[in-house]
């Protein structure tokens, strides 16, 4: 799968603009303010209906603009247009392919697989749980159309839950004990699948990891990825620990009105030779890992989806090492279709342009290819 070409209109700042892409490594280069993150925003929308990071959708429409689209083509085994559109009056947004409506998001993820690597992934190896687990959740959503769909519903029933403890908190009525034990139930039913399904993801997954690890660093240091759930426990009675910990803070949950224990409480361990990567990991390392855990993202879903993903990187080579910087640049030359933004292609004299690559250039609105 590839995607030949895009089309923006009142995206970001970029009122108008067409463009076309290589099968293989498509450089974008300019200076800041031109629109390069962008090209990468627009890019996942296309895969995943939503931004990377925007917190609304009316943020990205264009300074006294009403509406946004994007337009891109995929060609794959079948070829798709893809449309999204956005209008901030009304405030709603379209995701049309091939002209007919999707209306939920587990409809369109993973049609089009897509791994993104920009600086803000320190938040994955330095931050708190959350990013780690929205990593995780992220890659095996993209995989798995039954795991997304579950994980959906877990946050539903969580949210449920909450706003009935929160009632809780002042009066207790059979009735309202009855619709707690309801939702309980729901939560271990979904919560357990969920752990279970990330329990198999991370053993399979760390092949992944160890691959790209050494194919980057070269070394014998052994990168390995730990799984802390329900408090720590490891066994492969998931349900029952669930349901005796939840028993357990019963009372604590009442009184606190909130959801202690579950998956969205867990979290992921990454080591370098059995050492604390986020308490002991140099930037240099933590950089690296981060790259890693996405060419593994990408390597992953190629195997399982049967798809090639598209990768974006967004100003990743200013943050490397030079020696770190070519294993990396080296190592793109195998995923297949890559859009990596750069300020200026001249400072990285390492990076391997072939003949069919393309070097997009944008300055001031205008798209010039060298």
């Amino acid at each position: 799968m590839i995607l030949a070409s895009i089309k923006l209109k009142n995206f970001r700042i970029h009122e108008n603009v067409e463009l076309k892409f290589a099968g293989n490594l498509n450089y974008i280069v300019g200076g800041n303010g031109q629109g390069k993150t962008s090209i990468l925003e627009s890019i996942y929308y296309l895969c995943t209906t939503k931004s990377l990071d925007a917190k609304t959708d009316s943020e990205v429409v264009r300074f006294g603009k009403e509406k946004f689209e994007i337009r891109g083509e995929f060609i794959g085994l079948t070829e798709d247009e893809v449309r999204v559109i956005y209008d901030k009056i009304e405030m709603k947004k379209f995701y049309l392919l091939n002209e007919k409506q999707l209306r939920k998001s587990s409809d369109v993820i993973g049609r089009f697989p897509v791994v993104m690597l920009t600086p803000a992934d320190h938040a994955v190896t330095q931050g708190l749980p959350g990013q780690r687990r929205k990593f995780v959740d992220s890659v095996i959503s993209q995989a798995s159309n039954i795991y997304l769909e579950n994980l959906l519903d877990y946050n539903r029933t969580l949210k449920q839950r909450s706003s009935l403890l929160g009632k809780m908190r002042e009066y207790r009525s059979t009735e309202m004990m009855n619709e707690f034990d309801a939702w309980t139930e729901k939560l271990i039913e979904t919560g357990t699948e969920l752990i279970e399904r990330r329990i198999k993801f991370i053993d399979e997954f760390s092949l992944y990891v160890s691959e790209s690890y050494y194919r980057i660093m070269n070394k014998k240091e052994q990168p390995s990825i730990g799984y802390f759930y329900l408090n720590g426990f490891k066994n492969l009675k998931v349900k029952e620990h669930f349901t005796k910990l939840l028993k357990e803070k019963k009372e604590d949950e009442f009184r606190r009105a909130a959801n202690l224990v579950g998956p969205h409480k867990d979290d992921f361990i990454f080591t370098i030779n059995d050492v604390n990567l986020k308490t002991y990991g140099s930037q240099g390392q933590h950089k690296t890992f981060q790259a890693v855990l996405r060419f593994a993202e990408f390597f992953y879903l190629k195997d399982i989806t049967s798809k090639t993903p598209l990768f974006l990187l967004d100003d990743v080579f200013g943050e490397l090492d030079a020696a770190r910087a070519h294993k990396i640049s080296d190592y793109l030359k195998e995923v297949g279709q890559a859009f990596v933004t750069l300020t200026d292609f001249g400072n990285f004299s390492f990076l391997k342009k072939d003949r069919d690559d393309y070097l997009i250039k944008l300055n001031g609105g205008k798209v010039v290819y060298a």
